[in-house]
């Protein structure tokens, strides 16, 4: 039964469990736009500010809570990951959510596991993609469905996962999906750390090995004016003193199509790290001006995805020097 209370009630927001409930809570938000924030439950300040700042541009917000399978391959503990309903729903009724939307995989994949899916293509493979094969084509997957099923006019995701806003990025574009697709810069604790709900696997201990990221992209960003060599050099300066952290991979790629960025390049770059620390697999990245005036960005321009400014040739790579 849908919830009988008006949309964006000072109780809360309303919450919809099945298709029909957030049919009738949609069709409710009237006199403009929507947005919508994705997120997989957990929610900490970095959701908070992706709400808060689709609150401020939009007339309705639209949160969707859904611990998504498809995008947890076989060694990853899908069970293990926090979930935390009720302090989420807080998070959202201080950030003035109307709806939040909370279905079961039974909701969102009717018929079991879904026969067709989104593929993320070339982009999807690398990188994090190769570290997790098949976890892009399940994201895009279950975005394009929340796209569908919300209805909303905007959608607001987070710099800190960059691979993932670009191919939903490529998605909207490719699949000519009537959605704007907005960036948000990446919320830090305040010794640096990207905000990210797998933190709370970390032991104290674990943490302080984990600052070795950020500051490597810190590092990074503060060589930037000196060009690619000089970037990757200083960040993996920072990696190396760290032997606690097992990095997968430190690359400085162009945002729009992951390939190494050349020598002689300036302008806007990725500077990406993943690594282990204890058992918690991190991820964390910079946007950075390559070359006069280099410096570290809080999200890239606004660029059109299917006609960047793309380098010479290099491979895509996800080596853990990045040369």
């Amino acid at each position: 039964m849908s919830d009988p209370r008006p949309v964006g009630a000072v109780d809360g927001p309303v919450v919809a469990r099945t298709r029909a409930e957030l049919r009738t809570a949609r069709a409710r938000l009237t006199g403009g736009d929507v947005a919508v924030v994705m997120t997989m439950g957990a929610l900490h300040e970095g959701h908070a500010t992706l709400i808060e700042t689709a609150r401020r541009k939009a007339a309705h917000v639209v949160v969707t809570i859904f611990l998504n399978p498809l995008q947890f391959g076989p060694r990853e503990d899908l069970s293990r990951y926090p979930r935390t309903f009720d302090s989420d729903m807080e998070i959202c009724r201080k950030a003035g959510v109307d709806v939040v939307f909370a279905p079961t995989p039974d909701v969102i994949y009717q018929d079991g596991d879904p026969g067709v899916r989104i593929s993320a293509g070339p982009l999807g493979n690398v990188l994090e993609g190769q570290a997790r094969p098949g976890h892009f084509d399940g994201m895009l997957t279950v975005v394009a469905k929340l796209f569908h099923l919300t209805g909303a006019d905007s959608a607001y995701f987070g710099q800190k996962d960059a691979q993932q806003l670009l191919l939903i990025r490529r998605m909207v574009r490719d699949l000519d999906f009537p959605v704007d697709v907005v960036s948000v810069p990446t919320v830090r604790e305040s010794d640096g750390l990207a905000m990210s709900s797998r933190n709370t696997y970390l032991t104290d201990s674990d943490r302080e090995v984990a600052l070795c990221l950020s500051r490597a992209l810190e590092a990074g960003a503060a060589a930037a004016a000196e060009g690619p060599s000089a970037i990757r050099r200083a960040a993996r300066s920072v990696l190396v003193r760290e032997p606690l952290a097992l990095v997968d991979y430190l690359v400085l790629v162009h945002p729009y199509t992951l390939e190494d960025v050349p020598e002689w390049y300036r302008g806007e770059a990725l500077l990406a790290v993943a690594g282990r620390v204890g058992t918690t697999r991190l991820i964390d990245n910079l946007p950075v001006l390559v070359g006069p005036g280099g410096r570290a960005l809080e999200v890239f321009s606004d660029v059109d995805t299917a006609t960047p400014a793309v380098p010479a040739t290099p491979s895509v790579t996800g080596r853990p020097d990045g040369d």
